[in-house]
C-alpha cells in the first residue's frame, strides 16, 4: 500500500506541469547516446508518448552525425570538418540525405509508432518546409543557413494529431535540381521552435548540462551569463552551438530552452514534470 501511495504522490506532483503544458508545443532536439543506445531509444520513445498523451505537442528534430561518418567511412569517402561543420560536397550530401531522411528518420518514426503514438517523418525538403542558402559554398559546400520556415506544414500535422519527426535537410531557395542543404540540427531545431512559437525547446546531449569550472551543473542561465562563460572559456567546444541555439530561440520568443543529459533514462520526463529537473534551463 505504501508503494501505491508513493506512486500516486508522483502523479500528483506532476499534475501542475501537466495542466500548465497541455496543448503547448515542445521542440525536442534528439541526438547523442539517446539516439544510438537501444535501451535509451526505447525510453525516449516512451517519454514522447507520455507527453503526447498528456496533451503536449512534441516536435522532434534529429541529427545523425555518427551514422553519417560511419557510412562515409565504409564508402571510403573522407570526412572533413571546419569550425565544427561537416564539409559537404555533392557525394557527401547524397549520403547525408540518405542517412538522415531515410535511415534515422524512419527508425525514430517507427519506434514512436510502435509505442502507440502517430509519428510521421519528413525532411525540410518536403513541401519546401525549410529553405536555405549556402553559408559559404567554397568553404563548406552544401551546408546551409535556413532562410525560411513554413510553419504551416508542421501546424497542419499537429492539428491532425501527428508527431512530426524532422530530418534537418533544407531545400534550396534559389535553384532547381539542387541537392539541398545539410543543416546543423541544433540550429534547425531553434529556427523551427521560433517559427512555431514553441513553449520549450529541449536539447538532448551527452553532458549533464552546462557546467561551471568545477564541473557542477549550472541549473539556470541567462544570456549575459552565457556570454561571460563563453568569453572566459568555461563554455567551449560542442556546447557553444547549443547555447547559441538556445539564445536564438529565446530571443525569438520561445519561453525556455533546456539542455539535458540524454544518457539519463526518462530525462525528458524528469526535466519537464519535476521541479528539480535534470539539466540547465536558459531563460529570457
Amino acid at each position: 500500500m505504501i508503494k501505491k501511495i508513493e506512486q500516486v504522490k508522483v502523479l500528483l506532483d506532476a499534475l501542475p506541469y501537466i495542466k500548465k503544458f497541455s496543448n503547448e508545443i515542445f521542440v525536442i532536439k534528439y541526438g547523442g547516446s539517446a539516439q544510438v543506445d537501444a535501451n535509451l531509444k526505447d525510453k525516449v520513445a516512451q517519454d514522447i508518448l507520455l507527453m503526447y498523451l498528456m496533451g503536449i505537442k512534441p516536435v522532434i528534430v534529429h541529427g545523425g552525425g555518427k551514422k553519417i561518418s560511419q557510412l562515409l567511412e565504409k564508402l571510403k569517402v573522407a570526412s572533413k570538418f571546419i569550425d565544427g561543420l561537416r564539409v559537404t560536397d555533392a557525394d557527401t550530401m547524397e549520403v547525408v540525405e540518405m542517412v538522415l531522411s531515410g535511415n534515422i528518420n524512419k527508425e525514430i518514426t517507427t519506434l514512436i509508432n510502435q509505442h502507440g503514438a502517430k509519428a510521421i517523418g519528413i525532411s525540410g525538403k518536403d513541401a519546401n518546409f525549410l529553405t536555405a542558402k549556402p553559408i559559404d559554398i567554397d568553404k563548406y559546400g552544401f551546408v546551409g543557413d535556413i532562410v525560411s520556415v513554413d510553419e504551416s506544414v508542421i501546424i497542419n500535422l499537429l492539428n491532425e494529431k501527428f508527431i512530426p519527426v524532422i530530418a534537418p535537410i533544407a531545400a534550396s531557395i534559389d535553384a532547381k535540381n539542387h541537392p539541398g542543404y545539410n543543416i546543423n540540427a541544433d540550429l534547425a531545431a531553434s529556427k523551427i521552435a521560433a517559427s512555431l512559437g514553441a513553449r520549450k525547446i529541449i536539447f538532448m546531449t551527452d553532458t549533464p548540462g552546462v557546467m561551471d569550472r568545477d564541473k557542477k551543473i549550472l541549473s539556470t542561465l541567462q544570456k549575459d551569463e552565457i556570454i561571460a562563460l563563453k568569453e572566459d572559456g568555461t563554455i567551449q567546444g560542442g556546447m557553444i552551438p547549443k547555447v547559441d541555439a538556445c539564445i536564438e530561440a529565446i530571443e525569438a520568443g520561445v519561453n525556455k530552452a533546456h539542455i539535458i543529459d540524454g544518457r539519463v533514462e526518462h530525462s525528458l520526463l524528469l526535466e519537464v514534470f519535476t521541479s528539480e529537473g535534470v539539466g540547465t534551463v536558459i531563460k529570457r
